[in-house]
């Protein structure tokens, strides 16, 4: 009805991508490690939310305009790049915190999880470059809504990444349910993550549009 075609193709294929190890899958793991499922669930529906935008944006042409003007395109590139390296920045300067802070406290802490995941996704320009030749390929050329074609296939590859992805932070906490008591273990995971996270924005601040 929406012009969707080979819609099993379009799903294996969304999980085998999603399976891929990648920076997702590394920082929601380290924040099941830090803040057990919960922070890895937060980092989750993060990534998630950002991908969302990716999505949209592929519905509505951003994409094609990311593509189309090197302007855009290094502005975006040059602002998630810029943000990639000072929260990873933060992260090697922190201080691990292994007291309980009360609700409030927690609930602050996996809003920053939450928040620190959709910009970093949201503001990476390949991702959306990723969207706009992917999702495509799976639309017919004579589709009459395509946007709305688009949004779905979108939705259906959020729905199994964050599957994936929770999975992951259920496996991770579980696994590092010990180890977390260890300041030293959090130490560690942090300078991982503000590593990760400043290779990343250097990643992203070399890439090329084209």
């Amino acid at each position: 009805m929406l012009g969707i075609h080979e819609i099993w193709l379009f799903i294996l294929s969304g999980i085998l991508l999603n399976i891929t190890p990648g920076p997702d899958s590394v920082y929601v793991i380290g924040r099941s490690m830090q803040m057990g499922w919960r922070g890895g669930a937060a980092a989750a529906f993060g990534i998630s939310c950002g991908c969302f935008f990716h999505v949209a944006g592929a519905a509505i042409g951003l994409s094609a305009l990311l593509m189309a003007s090197s302007t855009a395109f290094s502005i975006l590139k040059l602002v998630g790049a810029a943000y990639l390296v000072v929260t990873g920045l933060q992260m090697l300067w922190s201080r691990p915190v292994l007291a309980a802070v009360g609700d409030q406290g927690e609930r602050s802490s996996l809003r920053r999880v939450f928040l620190q995941g959709v910009f970093t996704n949201a503001l990476n320009p390949k991702v959306a470059l990723f969207f706009l030749a992917f999702l495509p390929q799976f639309v017919a050329a004579d589709a009459p809504h395509k946007p709305l074609a688009f949004l779905t296939l979108g939705l259906v590859f959020i729905f199994t990444g964050i599957l994936w992805c929770l999975m992951l932070a259920a496996f991770a906490a579980k696994a590092a349910h010990r180890l977390r008591s260890s300041e030293s273990v959090i130490a560690w995971v942090n300078r991982a993550l503000g590593g990760l996270f400043i290779y990343l924005g250097i990643r992203v601040a070399m890439m090329e549009s084209r």
